[in-house]
């Protein structure tokens, strides 16, 4: 079985104008040959770095910068993309309050997309998801640590919130235990750590570790904007696949990568990184001078892990996952 993966997708903003003005088509966001390997894998799961509604008013906290916003037309490019879950665990989930949260659990319903790590209240926050494919079945937990104010509460809406800078809580652990016991792949997907950093944080590592203890069989992270290293089953940050972001000049947030991970009855075997190109809005296969960029800091950032990075004759860059 094929899982595709891939991290912080941002509709909002200047992808939310293409969307809406002039009714743009799909292809203008993300490119056909892109999408070819999102919709031709068995599974797809991204990270929903923003709310899909045309509802609601900004989140009153002090200082949050940015508010994403997408126009309901981005659930079918989702849905044209083959995406079959997506986690909104996150910080950007809230940012224009219920009303749009609830819209956009309503839009992804309505498009045939799962989702985890957001809900009406704590426990569906907390619920993970099966999906099935390849006669395997494939468990997705999403989880984020941070805001905290947008916390699910027993009573209210909100996301799947767990303090991992102060280790990994006892529901979260118990969680993935009870999902690993039902599932041939047990996907944790955390929203983790600070942005724009080179590599993974100390509390993402231990993070990392506790997880996998718990029974994790893969764990693809994200929230960083770039891509880090892998080591064994984990995705430590998968960067981000469309938005409208500045550029850092030295991480190069506008290059970055999709997971195609193989998997097998005994769980993830290994993952091959396609490279990739994030214009302003629209995202396209990377070119082989951005390609080749790609697969030397990739490269790098796998080797300070331990684990060593192979290119495939088409140039993708393949990793082991156990």
């Amino acid at each position: 079985m094929k899982l595709v993966l891939a991290g912080d997708t941002m509709l909002g903003r200047c992808v939310a104008e293409r969307l809406t003005v002039g009714q743009a088509g799909y292809q203008e966001i993300v490119t056909e040959a892109v999408r070819e390997l999102t919709a031709g894998a068995d599974l797809c799961v991204v990270n929903l770095e923003c709310c899909i509604s045309d509802r609601g008013e900004p989140w009153p906290a002090p200082g949050k910068p940015f508010f994403f916003r997408a126009p309901p037309r981005a659930a079918g490019l989702l849905a044209w993309l083959g995406v079959d879950c997506v986690t909104l665990a996150n910080n950007h989930a809230l940012d224009f309050g219920v009303p749009a949260l609830t819209d956009t659990l309503d839009h992804l319903a309505r498009a045939g997309i799962a989702v985890t790590g957001a809900g009406a209240d704590l426990a569906q926050a907390r619920a993970w998801r099966l999906l099935e494919a390849g006669g395997l079945r494939v468990g997705v937990l999403g989880v984020t640590d941070h805001p905290e104010d947008f916390a699910a509460t027993e009573l209210g809406p909100g996301v799947a919130y767990a303090d991992l800078r102060h280790g990994v809580p006892g529901w979260l652990t118990d969680l993935v235990a009870e999902m690993a016991g039902q599932v041939d792949v047990a996907l944790v997907t955390p929203h983790w750590g600070p942005n724009m950093t080179p590599g993974p944080v100390e509390h993402v590592r231990e993070a990392a570790a506790r997880l996998l203890e718990a029974g994790a069989t893969l764990v693809a992270g994200h929230s960083a904007h770039v891509f880090h290293g892998v080591h064994g089953p984990v995705l430590y940050d998968m960067g981000d696949f469309v938005d409208d972001y500045a550029v850092d000049p030295r991480l190069r947030n506008d290059l970055g990568l999709l997971f195609e991970v193989t998997v097998d009855e005994q769980g993830p075997v290994s993952a091959e990184a396609v490279p990739l190109a994030l214009d302003f809005t629209r995202t396209r296969l990377a070119v082989p001078h951005e390609a080749q960029w790609i697969g030397w800091r990739f490269g790098k950032a796998c080797a300070e892990l331990g684990t060593q990075v192979t290119t495939t004759d088409d140039g993708r860059l393949r990793v082991p996952l156990r």
